[in-house]
């Protein structure tokens, strides 16, 4: 009987350790292709969230004093056209 217990005891001892060890493999891999990722995006050419807020506001401001002008120069013409005839 009692070496069925230690037979069993061996056997759980086992499967905790091949259960850690695959735990650690799991993390190992995780962190490796992380970082290949990681690796990966910075050799792209990508920007950061902020620079494309900083962008798209630029281009919005740009909208909006183009649609300003065009408003501005629509009101010249709208007016030169009136005493040319």
């Amino acid at each position: 009987m009692s070496t069925n217990n230690r037979f069993f005891d061996d056997i759980g001892k086992m499967m905790t350790s091949a259960a850690g060890v695959a735990k650690g493999a799991r993390d190992e891999a995780e962190t490796a292709m992380r970082g290949q990722v990681e690796r990966w995006l910075a050799n792209m050419d990508l920007v950061t969230r902020e620079e494309f807020d900083a962008v798209r506001e630029m281009a919005l401001k740009a909208r909006e004093e183009n649609e300003a002008l065009k408003k501005r120069l629509d009101a010249l013409e709208g007016g030169r056209s009136g005493s040319q005839m």
